[in-house]
């Protein structure tokens, strides 16, 4: 709601989000990676701290106020309120009493005892075996104004019948049925008042002691002490029984002044205040809003529960859920209970509701922020940055609720006022729940690998919807849905204002609240206190309880009793109320001798009886949940909160390959399959075999092949059976299965590097032909079956040519994609034994030279770049699909990954996410951008939207969200698979470095994990750092890390980088210097052979001179 009131100076209503760089945001998203990490711990802190609050909950409530515990909240309204002084209604009934005082908490003494039963006869006449029944059918007197015998007296008690007369006594004294001699006989005063606490009187009402005592004093349940003893008198208006009690007590202060001091002095008591009890059963209607609000709720969590795919366990979903919002409301009944809360005035069915309403806010945005981090990350990476995103949102929502419900208990009744205190402790529970049990268990199920498969099949996963027509659903539609912001983060804070307002209704009607704001802003007392008038008299006697704290706590079961009485049909009646006629005996001592507990004693009950028990249960708790735990994670325990999901390691494995080259690496290539050829300066050719643990080099090709040295370009099939060599002379086969050396064909290179050398699979020969594409403009194919070279004409003033492999049938189809000096783009496809332009795109695509052709393998697309231009272009048509708006960016940098919705096959095409990347001419910096669809369940759609035939399910180029990030200093970088770009690079001399082993965060945000020892001196090989940055939204997954552990022997000093190549989905093998460091995201698969993985230069070898030029760039800020 705070965001709908911020509209008119921030101009949106969406909330914040925070930056990753945030400081607050850093401090929730690593407690939730250390909260996701030690979850165990975290699970078992949160259970251990939920039992320590629930388990005294049953100590603490009861369902009678007769024993130190609070009063247990029922199915119905209660209240026993003032009514405003103007109030005009006419009362029910008029209750009068009196206190009676000695020494302070000495009420129960016999004398005492005695004293007031004297009093009690004083003022009604002889209450001796009182039994009024026994004077039914007599008649009264013919005078009004003459004294009550006692028979005519017992004549109008309500026993008797109900009439305008009636009247009701309510005396301590019952209980020994107001005989002297029964008290004097009594040996144990306490253990009679104790036993017969239920006592009941003539008119079938119970004696609590609640009535008949004020300033209380339990132990073990037990009534110990009470301050005073109250006699009480209720009678309806025309009664000739109060009559009597007003006239008699006027004269007590000459008949008994001389043993007592009495307020007021006068005897004469007029002050009085209209008060109304209730106790009202839930309505119909009442029921029918609870029963309709809690449906709603229920539907809409499953509703959104059905969305999470990303759980297999729903049900232990829901379970997680219903047990979080149970141990937040049974701890804040707790602490209530504690501080003398009372909540017994709202029925018991409405307090979940409003804690329901905004817990399940919290718990569904961060399951879908755990659903929307990449699948990748590892378990405490993932749910620390959805809990880092999201938390700040709940901690204000939080604060706002809190804020909001503490401000309405100034304005509302005070049986609304606790419910509204109560709703403010139990949502500051359920987000600390949120934050520790919650995620603890989320963590737990994700490390069963029961949400972490689908968190991945989730991330691979769009859902293709049926061909109809684009509906546009209406602005309810949507709210219902939850796919705008008022449904989620408002929903909660109208649920509880609303019911609020409701509960409020039922006491004084709606517009009650509305008037007592009013009062506060005048400064007028909300509540009518009856007792301030005399407050003065009152306070040398230093009374345990005051008159009006001592109204506002009888039980309402009293309250039902007496409205039973005077009327049967009623659920509420209104007393007027008078102050009382205070008695305290001469010589008393009213000074405390003792401070009286500030908790409730059922409280210091449970410390003395129950505390042993408790601590043993508890203890028995977390060791029960511990054993449960070790059941769901059986595999290595001691580890899995420490190595196995630590997110303060790096997320980078880096191995370095053994063996191979003495010098400088020059040229790199590899196969989806997972072999990487490399070709040094000294003259090696070495062939590594990545998928065996021992990755060392398999063939040492210039010793079991005749290559004549310059090697200008190296190429590996597809399918990783064949690699090709193209020395100063010959083109050399190598079969990589069976290590035989295929055919040699001579061709002439002039010693001229080829624009781009590839092999091409063919249908007539399990051997791919080779294909060399000159820079004159000619492609020459090489057939090793027979021998020959054919050469064909491209284009004349080539800039750039590339290969594109797309499935057809068995084999796949290679065209070859090329741009000229004058700006054309030349589709070529194979015609028999030549190469023959199938599409020409004479128009100028950009303003200026365009430098560089990326194909889009396996599907028909491919991207033509200039320096300020970027253009995306189908292969079957030659349109230009989409034109990106880029920065100047340097000749030959652009690189590219996507991921298809489907398969690449299928019609119509569309993408999950599309990311590509360049070096920008100014600035020097990676430029990654990355677009994505609205819905997460949409495609992006190659073709143009009406192609597809206005199906929903898509999304268009322009309706499609982009993410730019800057890395500055990037050195040489590859894009994986999921989009995130890893590169290498050489820290400046100037930047920062962690000192004393901790880690450094610079101003984007991005994590440096480095050695925790202690940091060594700018050297050649620490200066050298990998980094990484996620294509997500979740800037929490960049880092960087050190590129060596330790001084590496035997390794090279290098300035610059050699090539790289991306291998696999998830690794990218650099060469530094004379080796190769293969760098691969933890916990990942590295290498998934297939079409559908091809590396869009991985068929021949990277250029060098681009490299060199990439590695130069000037240094620049850390990740951005």
């Amino acid at each position: 709601m705070i965001w709908y009131l911020l509209y008119p100076l921030r101009g949106t209503t969406e909330a914040p989000v925070l930056s990753a760089s945030h400081p607050l945001r850093r401090v929730l998203t690593r407690y939730g990676r250390y909260a996701s990490r030690y979850a165990i711990t975290t699970l078992l802190i949160s259970a251990a701290v939920a039992a320590f609050l629930i388990y005294p909950l049953p100590f603490i409530y009861t369902s009678h106020v007769i024993n130190g515990a609070s009063p247990l909240p029922r199915h119905v309204w209660t209240a026993a309120q003032p009514l405003p002084y103007d109030n005009a209604a006419n009362p029910d009934i008029v209750m009068r009493s009196i206190w009676v005082h000695s020494s302070y908490m000495q009420a129960l003494s016999p004398d005492i005892l005695l004293s007031a039963l004297d009093l009690q006869d004083a003022l009604l006449g002889d209450t001796r075996d009182f039994g009024p029944s026994r004077s039914f059918g007599l008649l009264p007197p013919n005078d009004p104004e003459s004294p009550l015998t006692p028979a005519q007296r017992d004549a109008h008690h309500i026993v008797n019948g109900l009439t305008n007369q009636s009247w009701i006594l309510q005396s301590p004294l019952l209980y020994w049925n107001c005989s002297r001699d029964r008290i004097l006989a009594d040996e144990d005063i306490l253990a009679t008042v104790n036993d017969k606490k239920n006592h009941t009187t003539p008119a079938n009402i119970t004696l609590r002691h609640s009535i008949v005592f004020s300033g209380k004093r339990f132990e073990d349940r037990r009534l110990l002490a009470a301050d005073a003893l109250v006699i009480t008198l209720l009678y309806r208006t025309d009664s000739p029984v109060g009559r009597q009690w007003e006239a008699v007590a006027r004269s007590l202060p000459v008949k008994m002044g001389d043993k007592w001091d009495i307020y007021p002095p006068s005897g004469n008591v007029s002050a009085s205040q209209l008060y109304e009890f209730q106790f009202r059963p839930m309505s119909v209607q009442d029921s029918i809003i609870l029963a309709l609000a809690y449906t709603l709720s229920l539907v809409y969590f499953l509703q959104q529960v059905s969305k999470v795919r990303a759980v297999k366990s729903k049900l232990g979903l829901i379970a997680t859920v219903v047990m979080q919002i149970i141990m937040s409301i049974a701890a804040s009944f707790t602490i209530c209970g504690v501080f003398k809360i009372d909540l017994s005035g709202i029925p018991r069915a409405a307090y979940p509701l409003v804690i329901l309403s905004m817990s399940l806010e919290h718990i569904l945005r961060l399951m879908d922020a755990v659903v929307r981090t990449p699948s990748g990350e590892n378990t405490s990476s993932r749910i620390g940055s959805a809990f880092g995103e999201t938390a700040p949102t709940a901690l204000v929502s939080t604060v706002q609720n809190f804020l909001i419900l503490l401000g309405l208990s100034y304005a509302v009744t005070p049986s609304v006022s606790a419910f509204c205190i109560f709703a403010a402790i139990a949502i500051v529970l359920d987000f600390l729940f949120l934050s520790s049990f919650f995620i603890s268990v989320l963590s737990v199920d994700v490390r069963r690998m029961e949400l972490g498969d689908a968190l991945a099949r989730e991330a691979m996963r769009r859902k293709l919807k049926a061909r109809r027509p684009r509906e546009h659903p209406s602005w309810a539609k949507r709210m219902l849905e939850g796919k705008i912001a008022l449904s989620t983060r408002i929903a909660g804070t109208i649920v509880m204002i609303s019911f609020v307002i409701i509960a409020q209704s039922h006491f004084f009607g709606g517009g009650d609240i509305s008037q007592r704001l009013a009062h506060l802003y005048n400064g007028q007392d909300l509540e009518p206190n009856m007792s301030s008038l005399k407050a003065s008299h009152l306070e040398d006697i230093h009374q345990a309880r005051t008159p009006t704290s001592w109204l506002r706590l009888q039980d309402h079961d009293a309250a039902r009793e007496i409205i039973r009485l005077i009327k049967p049909s009623a659920y509420s009646y209104i007393a007027r109320v008078y102050e009382p006629l205070v008695f305290v005996k001469k010589g008393s001592n009213r000074v405390p001798m003792t401070k009286e507990p500030a908790l409730l004693p059922a409280i210091y009950d449970f410390a003395h009886h129950q505390l042993r028990t408790f601590v043993f249960l508890d203890i028995v708790v977390v060791a029960l949940l511990r054993l449960l735990v070790s059941y769901l994670l059986p595999e290595d325990e001691t580890k899995a909160e420490e190595l196995q999901d630590s997110s303060d390691q790096s997320n980078l494995c880096v191995k370095t390959l053994p063996g191979g080259h003495t010098l400088d690496i020059a040229m790199l290539a590899h196969s989806p399959g997972g072999f990487v050829l490399s070709v040094g300066l000294d003259r090696m050719i070495r062939l590594w075999d990545l998928n065996h643990r021992n990755k060392g080099p398999i063939s040492n090709l210039e010793r079991e092949i005749p290559v004549k040295f310059p090697v200008l370009a190296v190429a590996i099939s597809e399918d990783s059976d064949w690699l090709a060599i193209l020395s100063s002379d010959t083109v050399i086969f190598w079969n990589i299965t069976t290590h035989v050396h295929g055919s040699s064909v001579v061709v002439e290179t002039y010693n001229q590097k080829p624009e781009s050398f590839f092999l091409e699979p063919t249908a007539s020969s399990d051997i791919p032909r080779a294909v060399i594409v000159w820079r004159n403009g000619s492609a020459l194919d090489v057939d090793p079956a027979s021998r020959e070279t054919r050469e064909s004409t491209i284009c004349l003033g080539l800039t750039c040519a590339r290969p594109l492999l797309s499935k057809v049938g068995k084999h796949p189809r290679v065209s070859l994609v090329a741009t000229s000096r004058n700006g054309d783009v030349h589709i070529m496809e194979r015609n028999g034994l030549l190469w023959e332009r199938r599409n020409l795109l004479s128009r100028r695509l950009a303003s200026d030279e365009i430098h560089q052709v990326v194909t889009l393998s396996p599907l028909p697309y491919f991207l033509v770049s200039s320096k300020t231009d970027l253009h995306l272009i189908s292969l079957d048509d030659g349109t230009t699909s989409w034109s990106f708006s880029v920065e100047e960016m340097r000749p030959r940098s652009l690189s590219c990954a996507f991921t298809c919705h489907r398969s690449p096959n299928a019609s119509p095409l569309g993408l999950t996410s599309f990311t590509f990347s360049y070096l920008a001419l100014g600035s020097g910096d990676c430029v990654v951008h990355t677009f994505t669809p609205q819905d997460e369940d949409d495609a992006i759609c190659l073709q143009s939207i009406d192609d597809t035939g206005n199906s929903s399910g898509w999304c268009s180029w322009a309706d499609a969200k982009e993410r730019k990030k800057h890395i500055g200093n990037p050195g040489v970088w590859s894009l994986l698979s999921d989009g995130s770009t890893l590169g290498l690079r050489r820290r400046s001399r100037t930047e920062p470095r962690s000192q004393h082993g901790h880690q450094r965060q610079d101003i984007s945000g991005v994590r440096s994990r480095t050695p925790s020892t202690r940091s060594r001196e700018f050297g050649a090989f620490s200066c050298w750092e990998l980094w990484r940055a996620a294509a997500s939204d979740w800037d929490e997954l960049d880092e960087t890390t050190p590129l060596f552990s330790d001084e590496d022997a035997g390794q090279l000093v290098v300035c610059e980088l050699g090539p790289s190549v991306r291998v696999g989905s998830t690794s990218v093998a650099f060469a530094y210097g004379n080796v190769i460091k293969l760098v691969t995201l933890s916990g990942h698969k590295p290498f998934d052979a297939g079409i559908e993985d091809v590396s869009h230069e991985s068929s021949m070898n990277v250029p060098t001179r681009r490299r060199k030029m990439v590695a130069t760039a000037r240094p620049g800020a850390a990740l951005g």
